[in-house]
């Protein structure tokens, strides 16, 4: 017998109407009296409410809807009080629509099945001791729920999105050289572990893509990579960077905010140029690698974080450790695994298949028509030294893309605006001279303008002032 008045008295104030309707209800349950209860209960608040009393009609209907919340009974047949075919119906439910939210209903005072109810997969219950404020409350909460579920997929598809997006950006691992492929071999035995990588190479070897291709072997794959150049960071920055800060903790910290390590927690996290730390900073670092946790500045509760930590540097670490310039601890924990990239100028076997690469990424991203290199101009390549390794080479290609008007790109579509080719200038060995001389090129192609400067350069705007400040530019 169910426990509610023969004679509904349902109110609809005028408040009741100026609801938004939202969503739409699902109510299976034998009792035509209960159904149409409900149905006056839900209706002010939303926009659509479907009812049926035979469960066997729940296959057709789950399959041409989509519903925000399903209220369904725990017992159908005369007699039987163990629940078990509500839950035989929303396992049907569940195989067809995982992130269905249900609701039971349950009899009065029937606390266990209620909780077997929640224990099978079930969002919450409402009990038929009639209740109207409670029945309204448990439904609105059960709508909510589900709208939270839909918003947490569409992140995840979002971050699946944006993670392939940024993957898209950087060109795999390229090149069959007998020095790379030692890389290759490496990365494949050390990729499905969790041990601390340390990556050596000049500027432009291509470090960071080597940690992503160890990244996405890895069974951290699926979550995204977090990178961040410490090298970039002043000593006041690097705290609230790496570990994050609390609201209130300085002037400007007008809301909370998780730092690298937070959000690496769970994925991977590289370290770009940490040679050029400074041993305080080194030993901040030091700790929340040790004790795998991070406390956000202004807090005083660590968090605890589980990252794969992959660190790189142009530097010469070994050399700093006995100058007293790196903290020996420190490289000992980060560089349980050592892999060095060579310069592009040790592996020149490489060059012609990293410039035809570059050239379809750049014919699609431009819209050209089909272009060839030359053989004379793979030979030309060839010779260059390369001081600024791939990423030079990469700039060199897109740029002749960009500006060559034949199917042909011939060696005078790789000179830059000077009028001359990087390698037949006297400062070749001079890396300092050669990036200026880039910088300066750069600006003068855009007009001074440096978000695109920087763009071109590969670099963020913040490392493009500081360069122009360096050179006086």
């Amino acid at each position: 017998m169910l426990d509610f008045p023969t004679h509904m008295s349902v109110f609809i104030t005028f408040a009741d109407r100026m609801i938004k309707k939202k969503g739409k209800i699902l109510i299976i349950d034998d009792n035509e009296e209960l159904l149409i209860a409900l149905k006056l209960i839900l209706s002010p608040h939303f926009r659509d409410i479907v009812t049926e009393k035979k469960p066997n009609l729940i296959p057709g209907l789950i399959r041409e809807n989509t519903f925000d919340v399903i209220i369904l009974d725990m017992n159908f047949s005369a007699g039987i009080q163990t629940g078990n075919e509500g839950i035989f119906w929303m396992n049907i439910i569940l195989e067809q629509d995982p992130s269905a939210t249900i609701v039971f209903i349950t009899a009065y005072g029937d606390v266990e099945l209620a909780v077997k109810s929640l224990k099978e997969g079930a969002t919450d219950f409402i009990q038929k001791s009639w209740d109207q404020q409670k029945i309204l409350s448990t439904i609105l909460s059960a709508y909510k729920h589900r709208q939270s579920k839909l918003e947490i997929s569409s992140l995840r598809n979002k971050q699946k999105h944006l993670k392939e997006k940024i993957e898209s950006e950087y060109y795999v691992c390229i090149g069959n050289s007998p020095v790379m492929r030692e890389v290759y071999v490496t990365i494949e035995k050390i990729a499905k572990t969790d041990v601390n990588i340390l990556i050596l190479g000049e500027n432009g070897t291509g470090k960071e893509v080597i940690a992503r291709e160890i990244h996405r072997k890895s069974n951290r794959a699926g979550e995204i990579f977090v990178s961040v150049d410490v090298g970039a960071l002043s000593e006041t920055l690097f705290e609230s960077e790496l570990f994050g800060f609390k609201k209130g903790a300085f002037t400007d910290a007008k809301e909370d905010k998780p730092g690298r390590f937070e959000i690496a927690s769970g994925s991977t996290l590289f370290i770009d140029e940490i040679g050029n730390l400074s041993l305080s900073l080194q030993s901040k670092l030091l700790s929340a690698i040790q004790n795998h946790e991070i406390t956000p500045l202004g807090s005083n509760t660590p968090i605890p974080v589980n990252i794969r930590l992959i660190c790189a540097t142009n530097q010469p670490i070994t050399e700093m450790v006995s100058e007293a310039n790196f903290r020996e601890d420190l490289m000992y924990r980060i560089n349980t695994v050592q892999i060095e990239i060579p310069p592009l100028r040790e592996r020149i076997e490489d060059i012609p298949v990293l410039s035809r690469f570059f050239l379809n990424q750049y014919m699609n991203k431009y819209k050209k028509k089909r272009l060839i290199l030359s053989p004379v101009t793979l030979k030309e390549l060839q010779k260059h030294r390369w001081p600024g390794n791939v990423r030079e080479l990469q700039h060199v290609i897109e740029k002749a893309v960009i500006l060559t008007d034949s199917n042909v790109i011939e060696p005078e579509n790789l000179l830059l605006q000077s009028g001359k080719i990087l390698h037949d200038k006297p400062v070749l060995f001079n890396l300092s001279e050669n990036e200026k001389e880039l910088i300066k090129l750069a600006l003068e192609k855009f007009r001074g303008n440096i978000s695109l400067t920087a763009k071109e350069l590969g670099i963020n705007r913040s490392t493009l002032y500081e360069k122009i400040q360096k050179y006086e530019l």
